[in-house]
C-alpha cells in the first residue's frame, strides 16, 4: 500500500501560482456542467472575467461539500464570517 495513497500533488505556474483577486461571482448551468465565472468588480464600470472555471454536476457538488467543510473550519478557528447582500448583475449595490 502506497503511503502517499489520497495525496493530491500539484504543479502551479508562475503565473497561475500568483492567482487572481475576485470579488464577484457568477454561476450557470446546463444539463451536463456548472460554469463558474470569477470577475472583479468595481462600482460604476464593466465588472471583468479573471478566470472561467468549467465542470460537471457532480464535481460541483463536490466543490460545494467541500467549501462548506473549509468555511466551518475557517470559523471555528477564526470566528463566523458575516454575510453581506447578494448583489445582482448591473445592480448598484456595494458590497466589500
Amino acid at each position: 500500500m502506497n503511503d502517499n495513497q489520497g495525496e493530491v500533488r500539484l504543479d502551479l505556474s508562475s503565473d497561475t501560482a500568483q492567482g487572481k483577486f475576485t470579488n464577484f461571482a457568477l454561476i450557470s448551468h446546463t444539463a451536463n456542467e456548472f460554469v463558474f465565472d470569477f470577475a472583479f468588480s468595481l462600482p460604476g464600470q464593466p465588472s471583468q472575467v479573471v478566470s472561467r472555471v468549467i465542470t460537471s454536476p457532480r464535481h460541483a457538488k463536490a466543490f460545494l461539500q467541500a467549501l462548506a467543510e473549509n468555511i466551518r473550519r475557517y470559523e471555528a478557528s477564526f470566528g463566523e464570517i458575516q454575510e453581506v447582500a447578494v448583489r445582482e448583475p448591473g445592480s448598484r449595490t456595494q458590497t466589500n
